[in-house]
């Protein structure tokens, strides 16, 4: 399901958003500063990022630049300020939309879908890192041209995790995202496919990181 992150210090804004968002069968989670955000954005893999300028703790600035340094999701800005300045640093810094408060919930839902079907018409069936590549469609994986033998689910698994390279990733999400979320099995699951993995990944399977008391990250 596509995830949304709705990051705004004020509580009606956030709770009108997510309203929409669901509308819309998006799942949507909150943070009211910027360094709730980060925390949840290096935990949790996101389509789009709703994200206000004026907050506590951490400005919408100075968490744009650390977002950015985390990850390539969408960044939609909220803001009051409506100067020339803001808007041209704000797209500077790498957002891909900008909308003036008071806004239109309606319209920036518009603007979320426009973005996601943007960022899907992107989606490369090849994913290519070396010797290594992925074809996410042919679901084939081969190394040095020489095709590697996977199950259905280790496939599930090294596309989840090259599809957000760099990122470190939960057992837990990792479970709920490749097993889906009615799976109720037990993580450790996560580390006997990734062992298997690692195995026949031969010479790449360094890619793939283990995050200590966390779970894992595949490092591009």
């Amino acid at each position: 399901m596509t995830k949304i992150l709705i990051v705004d210090d004020e509580k009606a804004i956030r709770e009108v958003v997510k309203e929409y968002c669901e509308i819309n069968n998006y799942e949507a989670e909150e943070a009211e500063d910027g360094l709730i955000a980060i925390e949840l954005i290096n935990k949790n893999v996101y389509d789009c990022i709703i994200l206000d300028i004026m907050m506590p703790n951490l400005d919408g600035f100075s968490a744009i630049k650390v977002i950015k340094k985390m990850c390539n999701t969408p960044i939609i800005m909220l803001s009051a300020r409506q100067n020339e300045e803001d808007k041209l640093l704000c797209f500077e810094l790498g957002v891909d939309d900008y909308v003036a408060k008071p806004f239109s919930p309606k319209e920036l839902m518009a603007r979320i879908n426009v973005i996601l079907e943007r960022n899907k018409s992107n989606f490369k069936e090849l994913l290519v890192f070396g010797d290594l590549v992925i074809n996410s469609l042919g679901r084939t994986v081969t190394i040095n041209d020489e095709p590697i033998t996977l199950t259905p689910k280790e496939f599930d698994l090294l596309l989840f995790l090259a599809k957000h390279p760099n990122i470190a990733l939960s057992r837990q999400y990792i479970l709920e995202e490749v097993w889906n979320y009615d799976y109720f099995g037990d993580e450790r699951t996560v580390d006997t496919h990734i062992k298997m993995l690692r195995h026949n990944l031969k010479n790449y399977r360094d890619c793939i990181v283990t995050v200590r008391g966390m779970g894992y990250k595949f490092e591009a």
